[in-house]
């Protein structure tokens, strides 16, 4: 329960109110530094205003520092993407499951994303780029409601110039600007071809756009059992001690928040509170 202190180093803009914040473990508070699992998140403590439960949205195999990309969306978020240089964050964790990038192994992977939900997943597709000889198809879906909305803009370009992997963005509204999809991005699911026998999907976004994604999915052939996405639902204390996040009889904070389809099948029908 312990934080250790942790150094801002840079925060960059990704869009109007996203930041992805750089840090590296001070010697106060113990440890220096520590691993993660993709999908894992921490509790990012800011002096005075309070904790907050984040992804871990950097490179796994870079061990000790961490990076976080950040929605201000409430007190303590907004302070973090208020933060400078230099600054100190309280860190607790790795807490949580994770994506199941090993198992994938010997399978083609569908990585489904809407909006900020690609954070929790990029560290995944690290993961799996790194050992990239290991895998079937690797294929990547992304929709945000307008290109202002779109994260890690440089890195996409990037991704999609590569010949081992299938990246397809959309937006819900374009301007001028824009000559991608425009639309959900289920209709995505239309470009890309899998093996639905051998196929795990990663899923992380709005809870609607994983429901329909789920759905589309099943549609396609894959079983429940092939599929996994990220519930960050309601998580406070990020050990299963205040309760906010209790989704039926699982703790999201301690069970999650990567789940297996067929562990929530039923609850996902439940809206959010």
């Amino acid at each position: 329960m312990t934080p250790q202190w942790y150094r801002v180093d840079n925060v960059r803009r990704e869009t109007q109110s996203v930041r992805t914040i750089d840090l590296s473990p001070t010697d106060q508070g113990g440890r220096r530094g520590f691993a993660f699992a993709p999908g894992q998140f921490t509790m990012l403590y800011v002096y005075g205003v309070g904790e907050v439960p984040i992804s871990i949205s950097g490179d796994p195999t870079v061990y000790g520092s961490l990076v976080h990309t950040v929605a201000a969306v409430g007190e303590v978020s907004q302070a973090l993407c208020a933060l400078q240089p230099n600054q100190l964050v309280g860190v607790r964790g790795p807490y949580g499951t994770s994506w199941p990038v090993d198992l994938a192994e010997g399978n083609d992977v569908l990585i489904i994303a809407g909006g900020i939900g690609l954070a929790p997943l990029r560290p995944a597709l690290y993961q799996i780029l790194a050992r990239r000889e290991r895998y079937g198809r690797v294929i990547v879906l992304y929709g945000t409601r307008t290109p202002a909305d779109i994260l890690f803009e440089n890195e996409l370009k990037r991704w999609r110039g590569r010949f081992d992997l299938q990246v397809e963005v959309t937006v819900d509204r374009a301007n001028e600007q824009w000559h991608g999809h425009v639309g959900v991005v289920t209709e995505l699911l239309k470009r890309a071809n899998w093996d639905r026998n051998e196929t795990l999907a990663m899923l992380c976004g709005p809870e609607v756009m994983m429901r329909a994604t789920v759905r589309e999915l099943r549609d396609r052939g894959l079983e429940p059992e092939q599929i996994y996405l990220s519930m960050e639902r309601n998580m406070k204390c990020g050990v299963g001690l205040c309760g906010r996040c209790q989704l039926g009889p699982h703790f999201v904070c301690k069970e999650g928040p990567v789940f297996a389809y067929p562990q929530i099948e039923d609850l996902l029908k439940i809206r959010e509170g």
